[in-house]
C-alpha cells in the first residue's frame, strides 16, 4: 500500500490530520496537471493553476467535501481530474453570463504574438460532449477525464481504470473521435 492509499483510507476513517499528510505527497503532481491544463485555456484566464489546485483539494479533502472514498491513488486523481473540470467549466460559464461580459474577450497585447499557437479547447462545449459520451459510454468518458483532465500517461489511465493497455488504445481513439466530431458539429451549428 502506497502513502498516498494509506493516507487516504485515514482520511476516509475520519482522521483530522490525515488531510494534512496527503498534500505535501500530491501537490507537486496535482499542480504540474492544473499547469498543463491551464496552458490548453483560453487567453485572459484569471484562474491560474495554484489556485486551481488549491480549489480542487478543498473540494476534495476540505471541512465541507461530501464524504467520499478512495480506492487507491488512481482514483484519487481520477477525482481531482473530475474537481478540476468542474472547477473549469464553472469559471467559464461565469465568463460567459452577460453580466460578466459575454461574449466579449479580453485581450492583452502579449498575446497577440500567441496567435500562432495551437487553438484552445473550448472547455465548456467539451464538458458537455464529455457528458454525452459519457452516458454512451462511462468508461470512454473516464480514460479521457484521467488523460485530458488528470494529466495522466496511457499506461496510468489504464491502470486506474483497470483495464489493460490495449483496450486503453481502442478507448482513447474512439473517444478523441467521436468528441472530435461532436466539437466540429458544435462549431459548425454556431
Amino acid at each position: 500500500m502506497t502513502d498516498v492509499t494509506r493516507i487516504l483510507s485515514q482520511i476516509e476513517s475520519g482522521d483530522p490530520s490525515a488531510a494534512e499528510q496527503l498534500l505535501p505527497l500530491v501537490y507537486e503532481e496535482l499542480r504540474k496537471l492544473a499547469a498543463a491544463k491551464m496552458a490548453q485555456e483560453k487567453p485572459g484566464q484569471t484562474l491560474q493553476a495554484t489556485a486551481l489546485v488549491h480549489e480542487a483539494y478543498l473540494r476534495l479533502v476540505g471541512d465541507g467535501a461530501p464524504d467520499q472514498s478512495w480506492d487507491n491513488r488512481g482514483h484519487f486523481f481520477a477525482a481531482a481530474a473530475e474537481a478540476m473540470r468542474r472547477i473549469l467549466v464553472e469559471g467559464a460559464r461565469r465568463k460567459q453570463s452577460q453580466r460578466s461580459g459575454g461574449d466579449w474577450q479580453r485581450l492583452e497585447l502579449s498575446d497577440v504574438e500567441h496567435t500562432t499557437c495551437r487553438p484552445r479547447v473550448d472547455v465548456l462545449a467539451l464538458s458537455d460532449a464529455l457528458d454525452r459520451l459519457e452516458a454512451k459510454d462511462p468508461r470512454k468518458a473516464a480514460l479521457v477525464k484521467l488523460r485530458f483532465f488528470a494529466g495522466l500517461t496511457h499506461r496510468e489511465a489504464a491502470v486506474a481504470l483497470g483495464v489493460s493497455t490495449a483496450t486503453a488504445d481502442n478507448d482513447w481513439a474512439y473517444a478523441k473521435s467521436w468528441l472530435r466530431l461532436q466539437l466540429s458539429r458544435e462549431s459548425t451549428e454556431s
